[in-house]
């Protein structure tokens, strides 16, 4: 047989394979097979470089990305559901449709909602074209070398007697990416045999894995794609939602199985109630349903309000509860100078995921709930995603459990600060430093040298960029263009340009400036270092245990507390997801060099380099800087005006002490 007619027949075989595998969920060869006839492909394309194609199933993965995602305007939006909570809000959303089509007879479409990150594959004439995240709903990001890698993504639609259309022209598939509880347990254990951090939960694994430069690392890791919907040019193609599942199954799409027609709200929510109960029996994670008009005709007479579409909901399911005991209650100091109290209470698994702390808001909440240190508490997730604290157990409640003091515990935990409530709010404030003031320190610590290096925001043009209302908060810079820029005094054509540019160059900053930069109290440079290194993703930081975070050398109760209470306060919540969607992705990369390995400690002034330099240098060439002497030092370094605490506790340790010049040789610094 011809290289040419071999490579055809393989390659259909293939598709074939994974069809049954990905879509019916019916391998019909073991994995030994598929590997085998993947690899006769592989080398017969190597061996044939022209028969290769962009459709094969060797094509997968690509190259490293370069300049980011581009954005991709939505030629339909992708639109978000209202929420419904019980029946009553559904009858309510029926009774509305009733009163836009009077007279109409409703079929329902219902199938279980999957948490994960929503996307648009594009075919034309039947062969994947790109693929596009949902973003604002207007416009999304391309992430097509990424999403070929998933292996449930087929790269050329099936052409199925009936169904053979969808191959011509173009037809668009719109689904969930996630990550199944048992690839996302398997993940977890290699990172622990890896010695390694745990993932937080398989969404956001599932939605950062996407945003990845490096179509390699998306491959390693087991994502699925599940379609909810398809769409034509010509939308009479598609009469039904049960017709467009239809469709899916035969022209090779992976979709879920559980969805269902009704003819009545009653048959609705059996479906709702039964899943309500088998939810934790599904391969994914879920918050509930999607209820739509099956008809497409009706759901498009019936048009959408602001985002949302008349003719679906999502109906949620109420949030799983559990108890635990506060542990303390601390205060996070947010970007507008707002103080809001964070819980920290002991370890507790809700919806699947373990969390540790959760926003009490403000002191009023803190009042109604009269929740205090030592009491035992209800807490639930909201939407199965943010902890949240319900109810005190009074019962439970130790005798000695004081009211919680708010201003006493601002000047306990602030005692350089001064704090007001100004008359009609619910939250303290910063006192005597505005949020315009607070916001210009935070953008100039967060473009400083030590944190992400960005030499042309100081003082002065920080300043000039807040006072004129182009930054809002730190995320904004990476939204200024240069035609914004320029129309400020301070600013011409090329003076503009080299801002924007320098920003726009910090896209994917070193992780540990990062975290500095983020200005979390009592996180400096060396803490960041460490964080960065133990947690190695600014997710897994995010979604740390307190004692995850005590794990870190030189974390104590007080700095794992303030992390944790920094990543739930709702501004920085806010913060964070502005910057994931404006494609600002921190790396880390592990240092390699002669001083891998070793630690140091600088003791007394050096005269050739400062200490921030020095350590800077020990960092970059792979070594450890230390702020103190310990078992693990390899180095003392001893400049002038030296530390004699240090000296002897070296000796102890049996640490080598050099001077300056010995360092320096080291370092390969004349």
């Amino acid at each position: 047989m011809q290289p040419k007619e071999r490579v055809a027949e393989l390659r259909q075989l293939l598709n074939d394979y994974s069809y049954h595998y990905h879509v019916l969920d019916e391998p019909i060869v073991s994995d030994a097979v598929y590997d085998s006839l993947f690899q006769e492909l592989k080398q017969l394309e190597a061996a044939h470089p022209d028969l290769v194609s962009q459709d094969s199933p060797t094509q997968r993965v690509g190259g490293q990305l370069s300049g980011g995602f581009q954005k991709v305007e939505h030629r339909t939006r992708m639109l978000s559901l209202n929420d419904v909570f019980d029946r009553s809000e559904v009858e309510a959303w029926v009774q509305r449709m009733d009163k836009q089509l009077p007279g109409s007879t409703h079929e329902f479409f219902a199938d279980i909602k999957m948490d994960g990150l929503a996307c648009a594959l594009i075919y034309q004439d039947g062969v994947l074209q790109q693929a596009v995240t949902r973003g604002d709903s207007f416009v999304g990001e391309d992430v097509t070398a990424n999403v070929r890698t998933i292996k449930s993504v087929p790269l050329i639609l099936r052409k199925e007697d009936g169904f053979e259309h969808f191959a011509v022209g173009r037809t668009e598939v719109r689904g969930e990416i996630v990550m199944l509880k048992k690839d996302f347990e398997a993940l977890n254990r290699q990172q622990a045999a890896a010695g390694k951090s745990a993932f937080a939960n398989p969404r956001n694994l599932a939605a950062g894995t996407i945003r990845q430069l490096d179509p390699q690392l998306v491959a390693a890791r087991p994502l699925t794609f599940r379609a909810y919907d398809l769409l034509r040019d010509d939308a009479s193609e598609i009469p039904t939602n049960s017709y467009a599942y239809e469709a899916l199954t035969a022209i090779g799409i992976a979709r879920n199985q559980q969805a269902r027609t009704f003819s009545s709200l009653d048959q609705v929510m059996a479906f709702v109630d039964e899943w309500d109960a088998r939810r934790h029996d599904l391969p994914f994670n879920t918050d509930g349903l999607v209820i739509k008009v099956n008809d497409r005709a009706l759901y498009r007479q019936l048009g959408v309000i602001g985002k949302q579409p008349r003719a679906a909901v999502a109906y949620k399911y109420a949030a799983e509860q559990a108890t635990t005991v506060v542990k303390d209650i601390v205060i996070s100091i947010g970007r507008t100078g707002a103080a809001t109290p964070v819980a920290v209470f002991d370890p507790v698994v809700v919806a699947g995921t373990t969390v540790q702390h959760a926003s009490l808001h403000n002191a009023d909440e803190i009042e109604r709930l009269d929740v205090r240190v030592g009491d035992t508490v209800v807490i639930f997730k909201a939407g199965d995603i943010i902890p949240q604290v319900e109810s005190v157990v009074n019962e439970l409640r130790p005798k000695d459990a004081e009211q919680f003091d708010f201003v006493a515990a601002l000047e306990r935990q602030y005692p350089e600060l001064r704090f007001e409530r100004p008359a009609g709010e619910a939250v303290y404030r910063v006192k005597g430093a505005s949020g315009p003031l607070l916001l210009k320190k935070a953008v100039e610590h967060f473009a400083s040298k030590a944190a992400l290096d960005i030499d042309t925001l100081g003082e002065k043009n920080v300043a000039a960029l807040v006072d004129a209302g182009l930054v809002a908060d730190m995320a904004d810079i990476y939204v200024l263009t240069k035609e914004q820029v320029v129309s400020l005094d301070r600013f011409a054509d090329i003076s503009a340009a080299k801002l924007v540019s320098a920003v726009q160059a910090k896209k994917t900053p070193p992780l540990e400036r990062f975290i500095y930069g983020l200005g979390i109290r009592h996180v400096g440079v060396q803490t960041a270092i460490d964080l960065a290194k133990q947690f190695e993703s600014l997710d897994a930081l995010a979604h740390a245990t307190i004692d995850q975070l005590l794990a870190v050398d030189g974390v104590g109760t007080v700095v794992a507390e303030s992390i944790a209470a920094w990543f739930v306060d709702d501004d920085n919540v806010q913060l964070m997801a502005k910057f994931k969607s404006l494609g600002v992705e921190p790396v880390y990369r592990r240092a390699e060099g002669k001083l891998s390995g070793m630690n140091f400690v600088i003791t007394g002034t050096l005269e050739k380099l400062s200490r921030d330099e020095a350590a800077e240098a020990v960092r970059t060439r792979g070594g450890t800087f230390q702020t103190s002497v310990a078992k693990d030092t390899t180095y003392l370094v001893a400049g002038g005006k030296v530390g004699e605490s240090k000296l002897k506790k070296a000796e102890a340790y049996g640490t080598k002490i050099i001077d300056e010049a010995a360092f320096l040789r080291l370092i390969e610094v004349a």
